[in-house]
């Protein structure tokens, strides 16, 4: 359980953990017969995570749903696998209308380049925090500059089109930075653990799996704050849209990233190769191959870590009142900001970032 100001944050992390409702009061159950109330109308309960493992009544799932509550439901690892969304998520249709319109018009090509250049603006951080050799300006001008003269008429086909030449410049551009920074990142990493480049899907290597897994909770954070403010999660603006391929999530991940990334470089200080452990898997049709994990005590001990990191405080002032917000918080007003931004309340929207 983790508490804050205003809300309640209950976790079922053990094996035959419960979550049921009795008599107006969330129950929480452990194997030796422990109970926890949360009384529904006490404690405005913020989130609930469910891992493999642990079993939850029926009607306390009504109730989450009903009052709008995230669920959250796990591998016992900690990656994220489902979630519980309330029947009226998508109800507010207007909003989605607007971010379908504005990949038509120039207010696309400015989202874009907002989420790269702030993209990278976290990333500066890092390089300057440990030292690195830092980006070359001319590429980050040459994404500054990237325009709508920049793309022929000629090139025209469709709005989507012309976006994705957009996308095409600006991710070719990126995709050097990006290089570059990994090579960087990866150098100050224990010698032992240190990977040969950077790789997302199905990594071999221990510590490309770490980022992977905390590029996954950054995920469901994202999602979540998209959602509840009434966004389509899979029409992004630098990411293409794909089947299966959430591309305003993977728009919004881009700008936090380098949070997780100052967070595993930290967490593998101390690690050695005995804190991980080899599986066989299966890689493709046919072929076998061996991967590095943490073992259950590390990961275990990296989710708890982790979930600290979003719950932990940074120095930019929330929308309405306080001068500091937790990282969580801070995810989800930006997704309201940038529904504001759609909605053109706001001019535009420039993302804050918390200095590491």
């Amino acid at each position: 359980m983790v508490k804050g100001s205003k809300t309640v944050k209950i976790t079922l992390d053990k094996q035959g953990s419960y979550l049921g409702m009795e008599k107006g009061c969330y129950i929480v159950k452990d194997r030796e017969g422990n109970i926890q109330r949360y009384p529904q109308f006490e404690n405005q309960i913020g989130e609930v995570i469910l891992k493999s493992g642990s079993c939850v009544s029926t009607g306390a799932l009504a109730s989450l749903g009903f009052w709008n509550i995230n669920v959250l439901i796990t591998t016992q690892r900690g990656k994220p696998c489902a979630v519980l969304r309330d029947i009226d998520d998508d109800s507010h249709v207007w909003i989605r209308i607007l971010q379908y319109k504005a990949l038509e018009s120039k207010k696309g090509l400015e989202i874009a380049q907002t989420v790269i250049l702030k993209k990278i603006e976290g990333q500066q951080q890092i390089l300057k925090k440990y030292n690195l050799r830092p980006f070359d300006y001319a590429l980050i001008e040459k994404i500054r500059n990237v325009n709508e003269s920049s793309i022929t008429k000629g090139d025209f086909i469709s709005p989507y089109t012309y976006l994705g030449k957009i996308r095409y410049r600006l991710n070719n551009y990126e995709g050097h930075l990006s290089e570059h920074y990994f090579n960087q990142i990866f150098s100050v990493m224990p010698e032992r653990l240190q990977p040969e480049h950077r790789r997302t899907f199905k990594a071999y290597d221990a510590v490309n799996n770490l980022f992977n897994l905390g590029y996954t909770m950054l995920k469901w954070k994202v999602y979540k704050a998209l959602v509840n403010a009434k966004l389509e999660p899979y029409l992004g603006f630098l990411h293409s849209e794909q089947f299966g391929k959430p591309s305003l999530v993977c728009d919004f991940m881009e700008i936090y990233r380098y949070i997780i990334d100052d967070f595993v470089i930290g967490f593998c200080k101390d690690l050695s190769k005995k804190d991980f452990i080899v599986k066989s898997e299966v890689m493709s049709r046919g072929k076998i191959g061996k991967r590095e994990y943490l073992n259950d005590n590390e990961t275990k001990e990296f989710m708890v870590a982790l979930d600290k990191l979003f719950n932990s405080y940074v120095d930019i002032p929330r929308i309405r009142h306080g001068n500091r917000q937790e990282l969580d918080t801070l995810i989800s007003e930006e997704a309201l900001l940038f529904a504001k931004c759609l909605r053109h309340k706001n001019e535009r929207w420039i993302p804050r970032l918390p200095i590491i």
